[in-house]
């Protein structure tokens, strides 16, 4: 969050806590240089955004490229509804994957001094394909089950089509938006287990997780800090895991603190998927709010009886 009481505009760029970060939304946010050469970092931001697509999302549609046609087939003959939607999982794997492919021959071929011109058969079948890809992964979940996260699938197009420079901003406001994100459930957990009695060692873990796993959200994989940030993460994340409350004496006070345990675990895993895919899960989050709500009234209600 801001340092001081002016709140500087957007993309302001200062040192905080000893790090070059960069204003959005709110929120300090690591900032990286933006590559000079435009093309290498575009060709290298596809191969790992369309990877990272794959990290996110349920497993078994990691499709070849290759493999596109049988793809396509499967899907258009499928009837089942449920089986169609797999089917098209599948069919936007296989897209995502060609339209990448695609793109490292487009790279390939202009560094060997053979110009592809945005009117080329191949940039055309490229952008194709990430608009296919892009407009199926909506029927694509998160590995959990729980939700979509189709904007994932929507990354390699904006890279395809905006400055890479451009696409970096794009992603700081995504990192706020997940930053608030992990903020708003750190603010529901501390709001439900604060004054459930057995619960008090819980605010101080939830609050050390929150942190971490913002710090995690912003430092991208190839950054040296990140064998600082990924073991307070990953360490922060088993201390609240492993968080046992006190129990009661009697069957409700035991039964309701196991209720608030798997909560407490429900949660930490909610934020740990979030700053994973730096986006935010509505649906998901929303539910967990109301199973929090509903816990809050039924520890109440045993306090007053």
């Amino acid at each position: 969050m801001t340092t001081d009481n002016t709140t500087p505009a957007n993309g302001t760029v200062r040192d905080v806590d000893g790090k070059s970060c960069v204003f959005y939304d709110g929120y300090w946010i690591r900032r990286y240089e933006v590559p000079k050469d435009e093309a290498a970092a575009r060709r290298e931001l596809i191969d790992q955004l369309t990877k990272r697509v794959f990290h996110h999302t349920e497993p078994g549609i990691n499709t070849p490229g290759y493999n596109l046609r049988e793809a396509r087939r499967a899907y258009e003959a499928e009837r089942d509804p449920e089986r169609r939607r797999v089917n098209a999982a599948m069919l936007a794997g296989a897209l995502l994957n060609r339209g990448s492919d695609i793109f490292t021959m487009i790279f390939e071929l202009n560094r060997r001094g053979i110009e592809i011109t945005p009117n080329n058969e191949l940039m055309l079948e490229c952008e194709s394909c990430f608009l296919e890809a892009f407009d199926l992964g909506k029927q694509v979940k998160h590995y959990s089950g729980e939700e979509g996260l189709d904007e994932l699938w929507g990354e390699p197009l904006k890279v395809f089509y905006m400055p890479v420079a451009e696409f970096y901003e794009s992603r700081y406001i995504k990192i706020a938006l997940t930053m608030a994100a992990i903020d708003a459930i750190t603010t529901h957990m501390l709001d439900t287990f604060g004054e459930i009695s057995g619960f008090g060692a819980a605010p101080a873990l939830i609050r050390g997780y929150s942190r971490a796993a913002k710090l995690e959200s912003e430092t991208i994989k190839t950054d040296p800090a990140i064998f600082g940030v990924w073991p307070d993460f990953v360490v922060a994340g088993d201390h609240l895991w492993a968080f046992e409350p006190e129990r009661g004496s009697g069957e409700a006070q035991r039964a309701m603190a196991d209720q608030g345990v798997k909560l407490v675990r429900e949660g930490k895993r909610l934020i740990e998927w979030i700053a994973f895919a730096r986006v935010p899960m509505p649906k998901t989050t929303e539910n967990y709010f109301q199973r929090c709500a509903a816990f809050k009234r039924a520890a109440a209600s045993i306090r007053a009886a």
